[in-house]
């Protein structure tokens, strides 16, 4: 059998997939150039987010299972893997056979995870070899059967759909979105909510402006896959020009200044500000009411300044490139 997509799944571009893969509701891969490549009945839970590109590509082995809500971007990462909800795996890491890793685990860029290991951490980090215990749960997990196959994958094309994403009245209050916005399928935005030009929305993300409000995006902002916008009541949330906000992260009530980029899974809470040109490293944590000021580089969970930028940050290579 070929790879099977759940209804709600989203595919764009061009993957290289194996039999009986399984990509689960709301899971959405984004392969720019052929650069994603799923071995046999590996499995992407619900919610999960995979980014490949040709400068950061994705390879996933056979009989590898994803978690709930996880994010790969740019990784390699081996057979019969067993990988907890949440997991992020982040650009040029690799991943070799048969590994553990714990939920919300956090693998950094270039990391190098050896076969066998058990990891856990933000950052990860191993913390043992696996035990027969550890590799009678993979094989029980897998039907009894770990054995491999001759792998030969096959190229599915794109199957998202183009049209509009959807727009939500709350009370008196209707989405106001510019004309040149990209709003993919599967996105949602309710309310009070305002959307400059040639701001790209990507799939299945939730922009929620209801009794509280308003949002306001600026023009030139990426808001990536699956992430969640809303905020606290007598709040605001403000997006400037130019900002990227990568996939499965959480902004709540706050200020983003110009350029910015905030990684993959990170969560920023109500009443925060950041200022023009800062940099959020993947899974930080931005506590309520905490102030970065501009060209900072912030990390951590909960975060704090770990750097600082040099200059203008360019926009990442899992952002979206032009799509009309």
């Amino acid at each position: 059998m070929k790879m099977k997509q759940a209804d709600s799944a989203r595919l764009y571009g061009q993957i290289k997939a194996g039999q009986n893969t399984y990509i689960a509701q709301g899971t959405v891969i984004r392969s720019i150039d052929d650069s994603v490549s799923l071995g046999d009945n590996t499995w992407v839970l619900e919610n999960s987010v995979v980014i490949g590109s040709p400068e950061q590509p994705v390879t996933i082995g056979q009989k590898t299972v994803f978690g709930h809500r996880c994010l790969v971007v740019g990784s390699t990462i081996g057979d019969l893997c067993e990988i907890g909800n949440s997991t992020i795996f982040l650009p040029g890491s690799v991943v070799g056979d048969r590994c553990i890793f714990g939920e919300g685990t956090i693998i950094g860029s270039d990391q190098v995870i050896p076969d066998e290991s058990v990891v856990v951490g933000r950052p990860g980090r191993i913390i043992r070899r696996l035990s027969d215990d550890d590799r009678a749960m993979i094989r029980r997990m897998r039907g009894g059967d770990i054995s491999l196959s001759d792998d030969q994958r096959h190229l599915v094309n794109e199957q998202g759909d183009k049209k509009m994403g959807t727009l939500y009245p709350y009370q008196d209050k209707m989405p106001r979105v510019a004309d040149s916005v990209v709003l993919f399928d599967c996105a949602e935005i309710t309310g009070d909510v305002e959307i400059g030009d040639n701001t790209i929305i990507a799939s299945g993300v939730r922009i929620i402006g209801n009794s509280h409000g308003p949002v306001v995006i600026g023009r030139n902002v990426q808001i990536l896959e699956n992430s969640v916008l809303h905020l606290l009541p007598d709040n605001r949330l403000i997006i400037e020009d130019n900002v990227t906000i990568g996939p499965g992260c959480m902004i709540h009530g706050t200020t983003i200044g110009q350029g910015s980029v905030i990684e993959a899974g990170a969560i920023v809470c109500d009443y925060s500000q950041l200022g023009k040109n800062v940099l959020v490293k993947a899974g930080s944590l931005i506590k309520q009411r905490s102030r970065f000021d501009d060209d900072q580089i912030v990390e951590g969970f909960p975060a704090k300044v770990t750097g600082q930028n040099d200059g203008p940050l360019e926009r990442p290579a899992w952002a979206i490139r032009q799509y009309r």
